[in-house]
């Protein structure tokens, strides 16, 4: 077929149409550049026994910040057990099944779950106490295996805690330590809190709570004479802290907390790890496995931001004087 003046085949329309066919082809063939990008969409799955957490929260934002676009690159598998951690393990068989390329854990239970279910996919891990004592990881420099992630170190935060409600309400001689029993290191906690309590004079009585129906009964013994209550890290009071402020209002007793959840709704004071900054940080570690770093090289990170923040509305409501120096101190005032 020869091709005569403004693109005329001498071959007719059959030359016409040959010709259209050979464009429309080069047009629907891929180039190599799009082959590759749609090649590097990844999938990973978040595995959580709540939906909504401060750390989740930073992961995205961090996984943006990184240039990840969920629908475009990347592709995230949602697994949250609203509360009921039973359908954890079920959930980390589920995203090994679908083969994502790493399962980010939020807390404890569910990296349990995750590492349970798999030992090929890495896992990345936010807001656990005590890994290694754990035995979720070897080292926190060579964690080994198919996980790391990031601490929240909130045994150790245990002491410095009850420290600031000290200062904050000098006359204080009796604290209620409220355990949630399914929180791994909970016996950590409540050792180190002893051992603040015994340095600062402080008689201490620990409350166990295992399930939600728990917490009125346990509330009983919290009264008016009741010098604070120091909430310890569990991911069952933190779920539930509506119905724990809503007991100690009715006590008129401070609460401190490990969370500044709690102090946003309603709890006097709350001191530890900036959970949104765990988050971001988790997402390098994210982008790092995407990329074909190994989890055993990559080291568990302890938490390098801490936030102390202080409700002055409800000091006000308790009929409590903060300290000048102490509000100077906290990273956020609620008023």
């Amino acid at each position: 077929m020869r091709v005569g003046p403004l693109g005329r085949c001498d071959g007719g329309w059959s030359g016409y149409f040959g010709v259209l066919v050979l464009i429309l082809a080069f047009l629907a063939t891929p180039s190599s550049s799009e082959a590759q990008g749609a090649a590097r969409i990844s999938r990973i799955g978040i595995l959580s026994a709540e939906s909504g957490s401060a750390e989740i929260d930073g992961l995205q934002a961090g996984l943006r910040e990184l240039g990840y676009v969920e629908g475009r690159n990347l592709t995230i598998e949602w697994r949250f057990a609203e509360g009921i951690a039973d359908r954890l393990p079920g959930f980390a068989s589920e995203l090994v099944t679908l083969k994502v390329d790493a399962i980010i854990a939020y807390r404890g239970l569910a990296a349990f779950a995750a590492k349970k279910a798999t030992e090929t996919i890495p896992i990345v891990f936010m807001t656990i106490s005590e890994p290694v004592r754990l035995g979720l990881v070897q080292t926190l420099s060579r964690p080994g295996g198919n996980v790391t992630g990031f601490t929240q170190i909130d045994a150790e935060l245990s002491g410095k805690r009850l420290d600031l409600l000290k200062e904050m309400l000098p006359g204080l001689k009796s604290v209620v330590l409220v355990l949630g029993t399914e929180a791994a290191a909970g016996a950590m906690h409540v050792e180190e809190s002893q051992i603040a309590a015994q340095r600062l004079g402080l008689d201490v009585r620990v409350l166990k709570v295992s399930h939600p129906d728990d917490l009125p009964g346990a509330f009983s013994a919290v009264t008016k004479d009741t010098g604070a209550v120091c909430i310890l890290p569990s991911l069952l009071l933190l779920t539930h802290r509506t119905r724990i402020l809503e007991l100690a209002t009715k006590a008129r007793v401070p609460i401190a907390a490990f969370q500044s959840e709690f102090v946003k709704s309603g709890a006097l004071m709350s001191y530890g790890a900036n959970h949104f900054d765990i988050g971001l940080r988790a997402a390098t570690y994210v982008d790092k496995i995407l990329k074909g770093a190994k989890p055993t090289d990559l080291p568990v990170q302890q938490p390098i931001k801490f936030e102390f923040v202080v409700n002055l509305k409800t000091a006000q409501e308790l009929g409590l004087t903060i300290p000048p120096t102490l509000l100077f101190q906290a990273d956020e005032v609620i008023r």
